[in-house]
């Protein structure tokens, strides 16, 4: 019987890869999206994982379908970018609402299908910026952070019950993620960040420009799906990125933020 894998955030960017290359290979995909748009051959159904009702929704059209859901692989989100004195707080919930809530309430809207599987998956798109802070992106990585706690405590819950749990933690990736994030820009006459904002955003849409393929990720999560004993985390980019998660837990941190200061921009 063909598996089935939803895939959220599938219309864009790293979403849309994954959708397409499941597609391609042993998977039956149902791609999710606000719009209902998908990789070019897979179902596109309409779902905005901000709204319980849209996600009931959405899930049931899947198993009235297919009649079952193997895996979930978790894209959607967006980043939000800015000083966090200068941030209103209703504009970083809505940060955390999508990239953390909307995972939440997608998995928990899965998980009886993934356990009804027997061998259900799945896939949280976290990122490198979920594990070492990002200097005027404090509440994306806010999100991502909340992110890694949640999957691995999850994880410890639904591996009895045969579910598999994994973090995917992309580096910089060249897709439309660069644009579309929401800078927040000098609003207010007294922010004074706004120069070393500049800079430090700067250098980072300048390495997501230069960053890897999103069908690297991609081939990442269907190597997971397919792998027997999937790992808790794994992280997918440039080697100068990826670095800097084993030299933050075994460096002390006042020397691992001399480190990673030039690279973050500060």
């Amino acid at each position: 019987m063909d598996r089935v894998a939803l895939v959220t955030g599938a219309s864009s960017g790293i979403g849309k890869a994954c959708a397409a290359r499941l597609h391609a290979g042993a998977w039956k995909v149902v791609g999710a999206s606000r719009h209902g748009t998908s990789a070019g051959g897979c179902q596109g159904i309409i779902m905005d994982v901000d709204d319980d009702s849209s996600v009931a929704a959405g899930m049931a059209t899947v198993l009235r379908d297919h009649g079952r859901i193997d895996a979930v692989v978790t894209c959607a989100g967006y980043g939000l970018a800015g000083a966090v004195e200068m941030t209103p707080i209703s504009i970083a919930k809505q940060q955390l609402e999508t990239n953390f809530w909307g995972t939440a309430r997608v998995l928990q809207a899965a998980l009886p299908a993934l356990r009804a599987s027997q061998d259900g998956r799945a896939v949280l798109m976290s990122s490198i910026g979920g594990l070492i802070g990002i200097p005027f992106q404090a509440y994306y990585s806010a999100s991502k952070f909340a992110l890694e706690g949640f999957a691995e405590a999850l994880a410890y819950e639904v591996s009895p019950l045969g579910v598999r749990i994994t973090l995917v933690e992309p580096g910089n990736v060249l897709t439309e993620f660069t644009e579309r994030r929401q800078t927040l820009g000098n609003e207010r006459p007294d922010d004074p960040y706004t120069r070393f904002a500049q800079k430090a955003l700067g250098r980072m849409e300048r390495d997501e420009r230069n960053g890897i393929q999103p069908e690297r990720v991609a081939a990442m999560v269907e190597r997971v799906l397919s792998d027997r004993h999937p790992p808790r985390r794994i992280s997918v980019g440039k080697l100068g990125e990826r670095v800097g998660l084993p030299a933050k837990r075994l460096l002390p941190d006042r020397l691992f933020a001399w480190a990673a200061r030039s690279s973050l921009g500060v």
